[in-house]
């Protein structure tokens, strides 16, 4: 009982780790990687119910390492998927973000990168705003005192200092853009970064819109956030 119960609970931590890098190489589909991850769930359930059993009628069989390491890697099968379906349930099923919804920052020069996205390069439209609105209220167009080129030189250093991509930098329009690449799952998610001159000010928006899924688990507009909070580090604000 003590192998089978050590077995199935470092199986179940192998379901729900394994996913993220056999997608990454190209090895599994993304479909297949999230069915892993609901294997692995059911396996560390029933990791934790082979070891109960275990704890009432063969107790003489545990030793306190054994069902440590089971415990633990049982936990963690379980609470990685139930967080990021915690996650989903929480954050609306939509994969582009911007500060500017009337008129989001357009992709230029990463378009040709989209060519095969599962996820267009145009705005994903009305429906997706009302629901950005609804979730994220506090993105929205920043501006700055900074010059357009001061303003666009600190984006760029924010931008590297996340370890961004840089695609494409253009001073003369206020653009750049960039690709950004989760560690886990590797999916290649886009940013526009737009600078405006409005006189006075200069207005900062930023675009971040997932190359495939349908919903974001709320990454992009954690990505926004990131960069604002980078930015204001650059600028010294």
């Amino acid at each position: 009982m003590k192998v089978l119960v050590s077995l199935v609970s470092f199986i179940a931590l192998l379901l729900v780790l394994l996913p993220g890098p056999l997608y990454r190489f190209g090895i599994a589909e993304l479909s297949t990687a999230f069915m892993l991850f609901r294997f692995g769930l059911y396996a560390g359930v029933l990791a934790l119910v082979l070891l109960l059993i275990q704890v009432i009628f063969k107790r003489k069989t545990i030793t306190l390492t054994s069902a440590l390491t089971a415990v633990i890697f049982s936990a963690i099968a379980i609470i990685v998927p139930l967080s990021m379906m915690t996650t989903a349930q929480k954050v609306p099923p939509i994969h582009d973000i911007s500060t500017d919804l009337d008129n989001p920052p357009e992709f230029v020069a990463i378009a040709p990168l989209r060519a095969d996205a599962a996820n267009p390069v145009a705005y994903a439209g009305a429906e997706t705003a009302e629901q950005q609105r609804q979730a994220f209220p506090e993105l929205q167009t920043l501006n700055y005192p900074q010059s357009q080129s001061e303003l666009i030189a600190a984006a760029e250093q924010a931008a590297n200092n996340l370890s961004w991509d840089i695609v494409n930098v253009d001073g003369n329009v206020g653009i750049i853009e960039a690709t950004d690449t989760t560690m886990w799952f590797g999916f290649k998610d886009d940013v526009v970064i737009r600078v405006t001159d409005d006189g006075s000010e200069r207005l900062l928006d930023i675009r971040s819109k997932s190359r495939v899924g349908k919903s974001d688990l709320g990454k992009n507009a954690d990505r926004i956030r990131s960069f604002i909070e980078e930015l204001d580090g650059v600028l010294g604000e």
